[in-house]
């Protein structure tokens, strides 16, 4: 996820005039994704900060002696509570709304995108515990915009292995008639379709199926990112409810209301 930031958002950090504000949202037992998200965003733009925010007091009190320059904690929640009022240009929330109810999805992405700074972005998903198969939602001011699908390919039999990774506004919805479905069903066949191409090794291979997914799903990235394991499809295609999964969806609305229950 933190690659992907980088080199797709690295641009929109540089172009802005104020120092950028980064929040990792909800970074757990252990401050390490925080720390290492700082040193991958400073790659982008050395004035980049990160604060790291949690809901437990006693991990926001542990991670306190890895403060340094640019690298700051602090204990809230879904309100982002940042000195000053400032507005992040980037939320990234890995794992977070993993406890709740699909329902409950919408608002929190509504009150999280609230908080940004205009042209800011919420990045929201699932990986697994040392991060070889995650799923993520890029979601701007006006809703969702993209679904990205990343893996450790030396580890991945088929496509929709990953489907265990999808985030709660997915997940429940990877059955027959829902474009998840049909997207992670055409994915695996064209995985298996481009099982020839195994022998020049497994980046090989899903560079080709992605290839063979394009033409008839809606992507929004190319090679150079399809060899790091990664494919990005418009979130009109995936969402629930946006049609019957054939992958002719586009972009649909992503203006989502509500207010959070405040958890994190």
């Amino acid at each position: 996820m933190d690659r992907w930031i980088t080199a797709v958002h690295g641009a929109a950090l540089r172009r802005s005039a104020a120092v950028p504000v980064v929040v990792d949202l909800g970074y757990g037992a252990a401050p390490w994704t925080a720390v290492e998200l700082l040193l991958r965003l400073r790659t982008a733009d050395p004035r980049t900060e990160v604060v790291g925010i949690e809901i437990e007091p006693a991990r926001v009190a542990a991670a306190l002696p890895y403060e340094r320059e640019g690298l700051r904690f602090r204990h809230g929640g879904f309100e982002i509570p940042l000195d000053g009022g400032v507005r992040p240009v980037l939320v990234r929330a890995a794992n977070v709304l993993r406890q709740y109810e699909e329902g409950e999805v919408a608002a929190v992405w509504a009150r999280l995108c609230a908080r940004l700074a205009p042209g800011g972005l919420l990045v929201e998903g699932t990986c697994d515990e040392i991060g070889r198969r995650h799923v993520w939602v890029a979601l701007g001011p006006e809703g969702p915009r993209t679904v990205t699908f990343a893996a450790r390919l030396g580890s991945l039999g088929r496509p929709s292995d990953l489907a265990e990774r999808l985030p709660k506004a997915l997940i429940h919805r990877n059955v027959p008639g829902e474009p998840v479905h049909a997207f992670l069903r055409d994915f695996d066949r064209a995985w298996a379709a481009a099982a020839p191409y195994g022998s020049l090794g497994a980046r090989q291979r899903w560079v080709r199926a992605v290839r063979d997914l394009a033409a008839d799903w809606p992507l929004t990235d190319d090679a150079r990112r399809w060899r790091q394991g990664e494919v990005t499809v418009k979130w009109g295609a995936l969402a629930p409810g946006s049609g019957t999964g054939t992958g002719t969806g586009t972009t649909g609305p992503g203006g989502n209301t509500g207010t959070s229950t405040g958890r994190a």
